[in-house]
């Protein structure tokens, strides 16, 4: 085998593994936020256990980066392929904590009943998952308008985290018994709005791997 086909196989093996990595986060939110609605605290358990296969995944593509880098000393965009898939599995890894931290308020709650039907949450996390969908698909694509959409989703959930703070806040005023669940509901809003920040961080490092500058869609 060729030192380049070697290479190239290595890159392939990379973008398998993020594409997999995606699928399993945008699962995961829509798992945990199922669980939070039903207060599902099996399934809050079982997410929280799954967990630790996306932490090795992210370890594999590590490993392998490092290795390329190591073995073939790429250069231009071939190492920016690889500096990428470093920077969106963290990312990856770290969406995928976040819906471990809201299957840890349902395990907080349970025994206990909403104060609320759950409307914005589930909405927020539509948007989310769309977003990890699509972000994913901009690296795949190459596609930089794609990615350059993640800036407006991300403008979308967090008025959705807006509202809801403020709706949880005039429950809370009303009825201070609520106080507790409120601020877990609360913490899940917040998680949420994170999730979509780094999904817009994938947005910026399809640009840097296509453009070789990195925007910021966070702003």
């Amino acid at each position: 085998m060729t030192k380049r086909k070697e290479f190239d196989l290595g890159l392939e093996e990379l973008h398998d593994l993020i594409v997999d990595m995606g699928q399993r986060v945008e699962k995961a939110i829509g798992e945990a936020m199922t669980a939070l609605i039903n207060l599902d605290v099996s399934e809050a358990v079982r997410i929280i256990v799954q967990d630790k296969e996306l932490n090795r995944i992210e370890e594999r593509i590590s490993d392998l980066g490092a290795a390329l880098i190591a073995t073939q000393q790429p250069v231009a965009k071939d190492l920016r392929r690889i500096l990428v898939s470093f920077k969106i599995a963290s990312d990856l890894e770290r969406m995928g904590d976040f819906s471990v931290d809201i299957a840890k308020v349902v395990v907080r709650l349970e025994g206990q009943t909403l104060i609320k039907p759950l409307i914005d949450l589930p909405r927020m996390t539509e948007i989310v998952q769309m977003m990890t969908r699509e972000s994913i698909q901009s690296y795949v694509l190459e596609n930089v308008d794609l990615a350059y959409k993640m800036a407006k989703d991300d403008d979308m959930v967090d008025a959705l985290y807006s509202q809801i703070i403020r709706e949880l806040f005039t429950i809370m005023m009303e009825n201070p018994a609520t106080i507790s669940q409120a601020n877990l509901l609360s913490f899940v809003g917040r998680y949420l709005e994170r999730f979509a920040d780094h999904a817009t961080n994938i947005g910026e490092s399809v640009v840097y791997l296509v453009t070789g500058s990195r925007p910021d869609l966070n702003s």
